[in-house]
């Protein structure tokens, strides 16, 4: 069902069941998978996927070019999941030449009013992002984290599985898996449990995963704490995945706690 007072570009393909409502535009170079709805007024253009069943909601505008100086019109492009809900205000841009050329977001993620995720992040599955929550270019989610309303995650950051981010948080450096995150310059609180919980690991491993994380950050020579540990945890993969995203990339400051 397409209201007849939204504008269709005729090289756009639109799958089954779609839901267009008035207002919409849609540009020659969108795809729209099966059962999606814009509710009205929607934006989409570019080189832009959505997958099946999203919902976006009135004044989204997605697909528009990078807010980067550096872009010059290049054929880059923006991927959309499935099951996804984009609230009103929403600006989701494609990514940049210099960045990969593709903005990535997941499946069953919520993007609430006023968030803006910036060219080239890569969004995982299962991400609230709450309302006036801007991400700067490059920014990488992992799956199943949340960002709280009127946080700011800043250009290059990398926020690990599960972790949480309170609200009005400024993000400057990368959070790890599990992590409780808050601040206006955000420090490490914890880790997060009722996440943990809800995703049903068992009491043990989220003990030792406590323990570990103590010793991770016992001092701020953070590469010399992991030596310490080495082994000690091989049987517990939240404990790896925790090591194996501080390692990966040391370029990067890692959000550590308040000293005492």
């Amino acid at each position: 069902m397409i209201h007849n007072s939204s504008v269709i570009d005729k090289k756009a393909k639109i799958g089954k069941g779609v839901k267009i409502g008035p207002f919409c535009y849609i540009g020659p170079e969108v795809q729209i998978s099966d059962e999606v709805e814009l509710i009205s007024n929607v934006h989409i253009e570019g080189n832009t996927k959505i997958g099946q069943e999203t919902r976006i909601f009135p004044f989204a505008s997605i697909g528009t070019p990078p807010q980067d100086k550096k872009y010059k019109g290049e054929n880059t492009s923006l991927e959309i999941g499935k099951n996804n809900i984009i609230r009103e205000y929403v600006t989701i841009n494609p990514g940049t030449k210099g960045g990969g050329g593709k903005t990535i977001i997941g499946d069953n993620c919520l993007l609430m009013i006023s968030s803006h995720i910036a060219h080239d992040c890569h969004i995982g599955n299962n991400v609230v992002i709450a309302n006036n929550v801007p991400l700067g270019g490059h920014v990488t989610i992992e799956d199943s984290v949340v960002i709280g309303g009127n946080s700011a995650v800043q250009q290059f950051t990398r926020i690990g599985r599960l972790a949480m981010i309170g609200g009005m948080t400024g993000v400057l450096k990368d959070v790890i898996p599990f992590g409780l995150s808050f601040g206006n310059r955000n420090y490490l609180r914890g880790i997060n449990l009722i996440g943990l919980k809800r995703n049903k690991y068992g009491n043990k491993k989220i003990m030792e995963l406590d323990r570990a994380f103590k010793k991770i950050f016992l001092s701020k020579n953070l590469y010399k704490n992991l030596g310490k540990i080495n082994g000690e945890y091989k049987e517990n993969d939240l404990v790896k995945e925790v090591i194996n995203f501080i390692e990966k990339n040391k370029k990067r400051p890692i959000c550590t706690p308040l000293p005492k």
